[in-house]
Parts: C-alpha cells; structure tokens; sequence
C-alpha cells in the first residue's frame, strides 16, 4: 500500500471515528430528555472501484423498537382516557355523599321513610310533621347537586372535546411539516433521526388524544389511521378537525334531531368514529355514561314523586307544579332533566300538616289504588290514613294491594331514548337510590381501575423502551473510551506516515 493511499484510509477512519464521538457525546449530553433515543453511527469500506477508498460514515440512525414505541403510545392513550373518565366522574359521584353516613340519595331516602314512620306515632306533632319536610327537603337538594354535578361534567366533557380538537389540529399540523422535512433529509442522504424523535413525540401527543395506528414509508414519511378507519389528513397549517362551542343541557343530544355538535373532518361528522384518547372518553362522557346517568337520576326522583302522588300526598313537583307520569316514556317527558328540577311543594312548606292529611283526593280505579280523601280542617289530629299509605305503597313495591308499581325505567333512556340502565329488578325506592348511588359511584371507580391498570402497562413499556432504545451512559462512556484509543490508533498511523513523507523528502533533497 503506498504511502498517500494509506494516509486516505487513515484519515477517513479519523472522520469517521471524529463522528461517533459527536454522536456518543450528544446521546450522553441528552441521556435524561424526554423522547430521546440511542443513536447509531456506522461506517462503510469504500473501495477504488466505488466511490473511493477507507470508510464512509453513514447518517446516524436510530436504535429503536417500532413495535414498542406503538404499544407505549396506546398505552398512554388508555392513560389519558381513564385519567379523563376519573376526573370528571370524580364531581358526580362526591355529590352522591356517603352511604355510610346516611346522606346519600337511598340513604335520604330511608330518612324520609324514617321521618313517616315517627310522624305516624304522633300525627298532631308539629315538629314531627317539620321533620318530615326537612328530610324531603334535604333528599331533593341531594337529587339536584347530582343533577347539577352530572351537568357539569357533561359541560367539562363538551369543552375538553374541544381542547383536544384544537390540540389535534396542532399535532397534526407539526407532524405534517416534521415528515417533509424528514423527506427532504433523507433524499439528501442526512441523518433524518432526531426529526424522528420529534415526530415521534408528537405521534405520542397524537395518541393521548385518540387511538391511532402508524404506518412507516420508505421514503421516512408516516400516514396516521384513526381506530375508525379515517385517515388523519397531515398538511401543515391546516385545521381539518372542527367542533362548535355548545352549552349541554339535560335534554341535549348528539345526533339525529340533537343539537349538541360534532367533530367535524371535511364536513363530515366522525364523532362516533373517533375511539379511544381523551377526546374518545369525553365524547362517550358527554354522549352516553353521563346522559345515563342523568336518566337514572331522573327516574329516581320521578318515581319518588309520582309514588306519593299515587297516595294522596303532592309532596314533590318542579317548578311549575309538575309530577312527572312514570307510565310514560322517558325520552320526551317530564322527566327528562327532573332530578334537576325537583323541590317539595311549596304548599306543603307552607303548611307543613299536609303531610299528614294529603293534598288532593285520589279516586278509587279498578286495578289501581283504593279511594283516599285528604282529612279536613276538622278532622282528627290523629289522622294516619294517609301516613299508612304513605308506608305501605309509596315505599313500598305496590301501588295497591296486589297492584306492583310502575317499574324503574331500565330502556329508551337519555334525550333521545336510545341509552339502557343496568339498575333493572329494582321494585322499591331505597332499593333503587341504594342501588343507583352504588352504580354512579362504581363507574368511577372503574374509570379508576382502567386507568391504573393502563398505567402499570405504559410504565412497564416505557421501561423495556429505555432498555432497548434509552442512552445507556455508562455504556456511552465505555464506548467513548474505545473509539478514542481507535482515534489514537489513527492519528499514530498518520503521524507515521507524515514522518516517511517527511524521511522520503530528505532524502530527495
């Protein structure tokens, strides 16, 4: 080998050599940066029949695991989905209270009951009869902080619908603009991998907000599957998602004839296409788990009403004086929104003894409940007609002897009937308040549950991932310490042979 062909392989080693360093040095200097992964840089022999002779460094790679990466990411999508779900069901199931202290919806509910029952031991007792209109009191101001709880989570869910529309809008946009550079880079024959890294993280941010799937080209670009089969449109400075502000009331609905809105890809409504992320879990919150649950709650307080409404007692109406017909269906109805809605009669508050001698007659009808007439202004002060009604039927599972009441409404629920409870064989009205208070609050504590099983499976991921793709430092440095007694190597050799040139001009001269 002549002395300048082995001069060229030695300084090609040396720029090789020079550029692995780089690189170790940056992986070293960016071993704690969320996102950053292990770089590689090889080297290729180069001969005089290619492009010339010694080594030629290639662009730095990344060393990843493709299928790891996608797993995390749907890993953290289940994550922010369940974190979502368990902060606004949070709200709903505090306004519920605490059945073991007695104060929620079944447990007011038994208080009501409780509050008859010591009235009928003392019908002329004044303060008695006050205690049975406190405790109804205090169970409509329950049914209408769950109400107003289940509301407002619907509103959080319609504007965190919003936020994660415009923040996939942004992603999309940048991911867009991260592929043409990538593009661009490669076709240059420049490393493309921390434009990967980037892109990569933004793909991430991507999947918290819905489920994707990624597919890699060869020329570096990726295309973007939603879990719905939509392609996710990638033009840098375009917003092709969209989604109108709204106000969400009770009987508001997504679909066909609702009014509240939905997302919007090219004018198209993809709502119910969009699964899983944050943005999947605030459109099932505020299109299905939270109007049912608002349904349930209505129920409740409709068949509450409706029961002592049956016996001769309008103990409980909405504001314009309403008792809601449970025979009905709920989609359309009076119910709808109820729970929100319902108080104790004014005229009850007023005049507290109603309680005890009934506000209207109720007439006797074949195979429904025997005849009752409210006691008069002369009637006996121990009058417990309508407080054994009361008992036996309205809290009871019939509306008469051998007559069952109208049952809890289990189908054609929510806005526009399309929802089901699974509170069904439910027959009398702690069973259900118990019932529905367990049901509200166990969703929140599964929405709990998914999340943190998706969180021990993201932090398991994201483990093996630092393994196989995080910077190792230790390695790093060890690594470092190779390729500068290989740099040294190198330089000796070309100091060798700068030293023969310089020999070989001596002896010229």
């Amino acid at each position: 080998m002549g002395l300048d062909l082995a001069f060229t392989v030695a300084r090609s080693g040396l720029r090789l050599l020079e550029k692995q360093m780089a690189r170790a040095s940056n992986d070293i200097a960016n071993a704690g940066v969320a996102g950053h992964t292990r770089k590689v840089l090889e080297g290729t022999t180069m001969t005089a029949a290619g492009t010339g002779i010694g080594v030629k460094s290639q662009p730095a790679a990344r060393d990843v695991d493709l299928a790891l990466i996608a797993a995390q990411d749907r890993a953290k999508g289940n994550v922010a989905a369940g974190a979502l779900r368990e902060d606004l069901l949070r709200g709903v199931e505090a306004a519920h209270g605490s059945p073991e202290n007695g104060d929620s919806i079944g447990g007011l509910m038994g208080g009501l009951r409780d509050a008859i029952v010591a009235l009928r031991e003392a019908p002329a007792d004044a303060i008695r009869r006050g205690d049975v209109v406190s405790a109804a009191e205090d169970l409509a101001a329950r049914l209408n902080g769950v109400s107003a709880a289940i509301g407002e989570a619907r509103q959080q869910a319609q504007d965190a619908m919003r936020t994660e529309v415009a923040s996939l809008n942004a992603n999309l946009s940048a991911i867009a603009g991260l592929n043409e550079a990538i593009r661009q880079e490669a076709a240059a024959a420049r490393s493309t991998a921390e434009l990967e890294d980037q892109r990569d993280g933004l793909i991430g941010a991507v999947a918290e907000s819905i489920d994707i799937t990624v597919i890699r080209r060869s020329t570096g670009e990726v295309t973007l599957i939603a879990r719905g089969g939509i392609t996710l449109p990638l033009d840098e400075g375009s917003q092709p998602f969209s989604l109108d502000d709204a106000t969400v009331g009770s009987g508001a609905w997504h679909g066909n004839g609702g009014t509240l809105p939905g997302v919007m890809l090219d004018g198209i409504d993809v709502t119910r296409r969009l699964a899983g992320g944050r943005l999947g879990a605030a459109a099932e919150l505020r299109d299905a788990t939270l109007p049912r649950m608002q349904a349930e709650a209505d129920v409740a307080a409709s068949q509450l009403a409706y029961r002592m409404e049956a016996q001769g007692l309008r103990l409980f109406t909405d504001d314009a004086g309403t008792v809601p017909d449970v025979t009905q269906p709920y989609a359309g109805s009076a119910m709808v929104g109820f729970a929100g809605a319902i108080r104790v009669n004014p005229d009850v508050v007023a005049d507290p003894s109603l309680v005890r001698d009934g506000t209207h007659a109720v007439a006797a009808a074949p195979g429904g409940p025997t005849a009752f007439t409210p006691n008069t202004a002369t009637g006996p002060a121990g009058f417990s007609t309508l407080l054994d009604r009361l008992l036996d039927f309205s809290f009871g599972a019939e509306l008469a002897a051998g007559v069952a009441q109208p049952g809890f409404a289990t189908g054609g629920l929510g806005p526009d009937g399309t929802l089901s409870s699974p509170l069904s064989g439910l027959r009398t009205l702690e069973e259900y308040g118990s019932a529905l208070v367990a049901e509200q609050a166990g969703t929140r504590a599964a929405a709990t549950a998914t999340k943190e099983r998706a969180e021990g499976l993201r932090d398991v991921l994201g483990s093996r991932l630092q393994e196989r793709s995080g910077v190792d430092v230790d390695k790093e440095v060890a690594a470092m310490v190779q390729l500068q007694t290989a740099y040294g190597v190198n330089a000796r050799v070309i100091s060798t042979i700068q030293a023969m040139w310089d020999a070989l001009f001596g002896a010229v001269r």
